[in-house]
């Protein structure tokens, strides 16, 4: 799962290391460590919607996990749609010359990147 966190101010977005997911009790460790450590405020999950933009098995499953995540750390969840962000974080790492075994694993964090991007800059046009 790819994690990123933004400044201060909400204008940047910055990759954490990608946390690798192990069962929920782990996982949720982690992210609680995250969360205090970078004084985490709201949650931004991307939601794997279908191409015609509907939701499917990973999106409900997402949603679901979105709703664990209130509950257990009493913070507000948005979910925020991810189509097309994996390919675009293979491709901005292809453009950079990252070697192809480094880009296995830069993706999620890119990935999350981009998501939590899209996200503030939304908010910064309402």
């Amino acid at each position: 799962m790819g994690l990123a966190v933004s400044d201060l101010l909400g204008i940047t977005a910055q990759g954490l290391e990608t946390l690798e997911r192990k069962n929920r009790r782990a996982d949720f460790g982690r992210l609680e460590r995250t969360i205090r450590e970078y004084r985490v405020k709201e949650i931004v999950l991307g939601n794997p919607l279908r191409m015609s933009g509907q939701e499917g098995t990973q999106s409900q499953k997402v949603t679901e996990f979105a709703e664990a995540l209130r509950q257990r750390f009493q913070l507000p969840v948005h979910l925020w749609d991810e189509r097309l962000t994996s390919a675009e974080a293979n491709r901005l790492l292809r453009e950079n010359e990252v070697s192809l075994k480094r880009r296995a694993k830069a993706v999620d964090r890119m990935a999350a990147v981009l998501i939590l991007q899209s996200f503030m800059q939304s908010r910064s046009t309402m």
